[in-house]
């Protein structure tokens, strides 16, 4: 009882906290200089409903929603199986460690859109540059983490392995790799924060549809209802990946949330 007494009173300090936000915005709408032509939240929140059922440009919001998905979906993968092996092997086999660790660790602190110019001159200015950009952005993170837990397997374990007649490639498959697993999703939850983030910025630069094109769209027709409510549309988005990557944690972790 008490327990679920807790959880709604964080629910109603959030809520709170939300009112409180909604309330200063309203404020600053209000008392904004007119030529500005701030938006209210009720303007913008309409306008987000209307996008809804109502096309910009070729599609409705939620058709700028898919397209933005798609574009996440196909570099986060990538990244996903690309960074998770060569992080585990780097963190596991001295040999790939002292191949690639040097390499990833001169590139590991450029940002990805500093790979801007780069990307269009190598991949144009279509889809191909987009997935490269995201694929930077979530290959660190799962690069890092998949390392950061191979390094960090209990050592007794594997010495018991050992002790048992376990071979190299037998510990690393049936200890390593799942003794990591809880710093990959670590991992994958920075990793999409990234990649959806370096998105919208490539969609900004250059697209026809997707959400950081409706918020570019709006800029071009001085539309600032528009741009906020694309903002409110990323923000939705962005909440509803973060969560759903916790919950598929929590579900595949059962082990790891115990006691928590």
């Amino acid at each position: 009882m008490r327990h679920n007494y807790g959880k709604i009173r964080v629910v109603l300090y959030g809520a709170g906290t939300f009112l409180v936000l909604l309330s200063l915005w309203q404020i600053a709408a209000m008392t904004s200089n007119s030529e500005i032509g701030f938006p209210t939240p009720v303007a913008v929140i309409g306008r987000f409903f209307h996008m809804l059922s109502n096309k910009v440009g070729s599609y409705t919001i939620w058709g700028h929603t898919l397209w933005s998905l798609s574009r996440v979906v196909i570099g986060y993968l990538l990244a996903c199986v690309l960074g998770v092996v060569l992080g585990l092997t780097m963190g596991w086999f001295p040999y790939v460690k002292a191949l690639f660790k040097p390499v990833f660790d001169l590139l590991r602190p450029i940002a990805p859109l500093a790979w801007i110019p780069l990307a269009i001159l190598w991949f144009g200015i279509g889809e191909k540059y987009k997935y490269f950009l995201i694929f930077i952005a979530a290959f660190v993170p799962f690069t890092l983490n998949s390392y950061a837990g191979a390094v960090r397997v209990d050592r007794q374990l594997i010495g018991a392995a050992r002790m048992l007649g376990a071979s190299h490639s037998q510990v690393f498959f049936r200890i390593v790799v799942p003794s990591a697993v809880p710093s990959i999703f670590s991992g994958a939850q920075v990793a999409l924060s990234n990649a959806w983030m370096t998105m919208l910025a490539a969609e900004m630069v250059r697209s026809s549809e997707g959400i950081g094109w409706l918020i570019i769209a709006g800029q071009g027709i001085n539309d600032m209802t528009q741009m906020i409510a694309g903002m409110l549309a990323i923000g939705i988005v962005g909440f509803l990946l973060a969560n759903g990557m916790r919950l598929l944690e929590r579900r595949c972790l059962v082990w790891n949330n115990q006691g928590k």
